[in-house]
Order: structure tokens, then C-alpha cells, then sequence
């Protein structure tokens, strides 16, 4: 089940939340090493997380196993104030682009070769859906460059910002990403070949 949590609804789901920023937390800084993200409360947050992001969580048996943030580029966010050196042009910015962040997979969930795990294709698609329905076309990622052909594959319309940077250690690309019904035509086609997932 993918849940979508926003300032509107966050009081009703603090548990969730919770375990979201665990997830983030064995991700990011015990499996990747950002050892700057470290917290001793074992939770993954920063300023970016206030009442105007947008969490997906896509959670299995009461358990968040997959998590993404989208936060508005009207407003200060990663690629503007964090990581503005990935960027050599103007900056994409408007209430249609949004930037997705923070995304991430318990390992068990993960894809397996060239495939989208079902968790990965319900995040993904989660995406689509939501700006479909709020007006939203296109994401602003920080991403490993490998994963550009598999945007393209999935029918995203991919913009390189500037050239790859290393960043903690890893290649790192900013793209704008556009997307539309045959984004998420193309995403269900590929739910639907890839069976056993429940999703």
C-alpha cells in the first residue's frame, strides 16, 4: 500500500512517519556511509522535512519498506540550497516541478537486475498518479547517472542540469524529469509483466 502524507494528515500517522525516517536512517547513513546525516535517535531528518513536503510510503505487513519526499521548488530545497553546484543552468522551478528525494528500498525489496521491484514501481508510480492529480509534471532528481537510460525505458522525458559531480563519494547528476499518461501507461505495463508483486 502506498501512503502519502502530508501536514494535513502527519498526526495521523506519526508511527509510520517514525519507522520512514528509520528506514532513511539505515539507508543513507549505516549502507551509504553519509556519516553527516548520523543521529542517535536512529531517525534520518532534516530542515527539508516541514509542513510543505510531500511523504510517500510504501509499506507491507503494517512495515515501511519503501520511502520518497517531494518537496516544492518554490521553496528552498536540495538542488537550490544543499547541491546548487549540480546545477550549470538556470534551475527548473515553478508549482509543476517538484524535487524528489530521500528515495529509498529496504534491500530485500529491491530490483534484481534490469527489472523495477514491485516496492520501486509503486513508489515510482506513485509519483506519476500524484501529479497527475495535482498539476505537477516533472521532478527534479539528484540521482547516479546509470540511472538515466532506466528513466527514459520507464518514458520519463530526461534533462541532464550540468555534468555528473562526485558527491559522498558517489557519481551524482541533476535531471529534470517529465512525465505523463504514457509514463504511467509505460509503469503499468511493466507491474503487470513482472507478477508475483501484490502491488
Amino acid at each position: 500500500m502506498l501512503l502519502i502524507v502530508t501536514s494535513q494528515n502527519a498526526d495521523n500517522h506519526r508511527k509510520e512517519l517514525d519507522q520512514a525516517f528509520r528506514l532513511r536512517h539505515r539507508i543513507f547513513v549505516e549502507e551509504k556511509g553519509w556519516t553527516d546525516l548520523r543521529s542517535d535517535d536512529g531517525r534520518e531528518t532534516d530542515r527539508f522535512d516541514d509542513e510543505h513536503a510531500v511523504h510517500m510510503l510504501y509499506i507491507i505487513d503494517d512495515r515501511v519498506v519503501g520511502y520518497q519526499r517531494m518537496l516544492p521548488t518554490i521553496r528552498p530545497h536540495i538542488l537550490s540550497d544543499v547541491l546548487p553546484e549540480l546545477c550549470e543552468s538556470e534551475r527548473p522551478a515553478g508549482p509543476d516541478i517538484w524535487e524528489w528525494t530521500r528515495y529509498c528500498v529496504e534491500p530485500g525489496c529491491r530490483e534484481r537486475g534490469r527489472m523495477l521491484s514491485p516496492v520501486a514501481n509503486a513508489l515510482l508510480s506513485g509519483i506519476v498518479e500524484w501529479g497527475l492529480e495535482t498539476g505537477v509534471s516533472t521532478i527534479l532528481i539528484e540521482m547516479n547517472p546509470l540511472w538515466l537510460l532506466r528513466l527514459v525505458q520507464l518514458h520519463f522525458r530526461v534533462v541532464p542540469l550540468g555534468i555528473p559531480k562526485a558527491i559522498g563519494g558517489e557519481e551524482t547528476l541533476a535531471v529534470a524529469a517529465s512525465f505523463d499518461r504514457r509514463t504511467l501507461a509505460r509503469l503499468r505495463e511493466m507491474r503487470n509483466s513482472s507478477k508475483p508483486a501484490s502491488v
